[in-house]
């Protein structure tokens, strides 16, 4: 595949992806909408099928939508490094993209909310106690959690000989596997930080939201934190194709 098809998947998948995972938060978050106060399951659930729709439009180049995952997949040897570069920009660009028509779609309840520090937490994580170090570490272990599943778990098979029943692994749920994956990480570890676990999910929305949407009163960007949520996932992809990488030379 040309590396201006990689760009413009990625882009597209991407956007998809942020518009409908920060569009159910807007949802939850801002009043005069159906689904205020909707909670974290709705929220869950919402970034699970966003992941879903996004790496289903994006099927073409492979729907990384995150750098963690492309980093994991080129260690892995599954991804070119001269493609890397290009699924970076991809999946940043769709990220800002997806931010500014998550703002543009709830426009009118943004101009009508009067919590200026709730629209931060619409497009970007933050940690419910913070300490960089341990919210680090709960980045990691989400992003480990879900790189090393995409490495690791069964694909589809034929059993071999005439007539032989096939034998599915998880690849056969297609993209609706990591919605799974994404679904549980976000209900069983996302507490802590909001579990970005995907580096562009929170620098694209944040740059969003610093330089491009005209929120009024919007809140600081807190960019003495918006490292984290880049260097934990990224870590903890890489750490989850390096246990790939271990796995497979032992057989």
């Amino acid at each position: 595949m040309s590396v201006g098809a990689i760009f413009v998947w990625e882009l597209l998948g991407t956007a998809v992806l942020i518009l409908l995972g920060n569009g159910v938060v807007a949802n939850h978050v801002l009043r005069k909408n159906n689904g205020h106060g909707g909670g974290v399951v709705m929220i869950t659930l919402g970034w699970a099928f966003a992941v879903f729709a996004g790496a289903s439009i994006a099927a073409p180049s492979g729907a990384h939508l995150n750098p963690a995952v492309t980093l994991g997949l080129a260690i892995a040897d599954k991804t070119k490094w001269a493609d890397v570069p290009i699924y970076f920009a991809g999946q940043m660009v769709g990220a800002i993209l997806g931010a500014v028509l998550c703002w543009a779609a709830y426009k009118l309840q943004f101009d009508d909310h009067p919590q200026r520090n709730e629209t931060l937490g619409i497009f970007s994580t933050a940690p419910q106690i913070p300490n960089k170090a341990w919210n680090l570490v709960t980045e990691i272990i989400g992003t480990f959690v879900l790189v090393a599943w995409i490495l690791l778990s069964p694909v589809y098979a034929n059993a071999s000989g005439e007539g032989g029943t096939p034998n599915f692994g998880n690849s056969a749920l297609g993209y609706a596997g990591v919605a799974f994956v994404v679904l549980v990480i976000g209900q069983s570890l996302g507490g802590p930080t909001g579990y970005a676990i995907n580096p562009a999910r929170d620098l694209g929305p944040r740059i969003a939201y610093a330089f491009l949407l005209p929120i009024k009163n919007k809140a600081n960007p807190n960019w003495g934190y918006s490292w984290v949520p880049v260097a934990g996932p990224l870590i903890g992809g890489a750490l989850a194709a390096l246990l790939f990488l271990a796995v497979h030379n032992l057989t």
